[in-house]
């Protein structure tokens, strides 16, 4: 609990760092049509865990009533992947504009959670930079 909660805090700070470093300096409101740019955007990821005491279709059926196949994922936020992870449940990273984390927040506590216990993480594309110094580590 302590670590999600740190991370919670870390993701609420980078959000905050990325609307007050707006030219206009003033929180804006999030509208659905904000899409993420290289200077909005933060990227988390999601570990929706599985309810083990409960069967699957019991868990869909959660969902669906509450509206998940619905809500997620949002307009204008880039799942960037979304796995099955055997025995943990589903990963999901997404992209967004930092203005619109409390917006895709929501959408997991109304409907997600009961049918998954959720993690956050703050996240970063760290792909070509990792597979660069690989490709120069073995030319050496």
């Amino acid at each position: 609990m302590g670590r999600t909660r740190t991370l919670l805090t870390a993701l609420a700070v980078l959000a905050s760092a990325a609307i007050f470093n707006s030219d206009s300096g003033a929180q804006t409101t999030p509208t659905d049509g904000a899409t993420p740019t290289p200077d909005n955007a933060v990227m988390i990821t999601i570990f929706f865990k599985h309810d083990e005491s409960r069967p699957l279709g019991e868990l869909n059926a959660q969902l669906e009533k509450q509206g998940y196949y619905k809500a997620f994922p949002p307009a204008g936020v880039e799942v960037v992947s979304w796995y099955v992870m055997m025995g943990i449940g589903q990963v999901v990273t997404l992209r967004l504009p930092a203005s619109r984390l409390r917006e895709v927040n929501r959408i997991f506590e109304t409907t997600a959670w009961g049918a998954y216990h959720t993690e956050f993480y703050p996240t970063y594309d760290y792909k070509a930079a990792g597979i660069a110094k690989a490709q120069a580590g073995a030319a050496k």
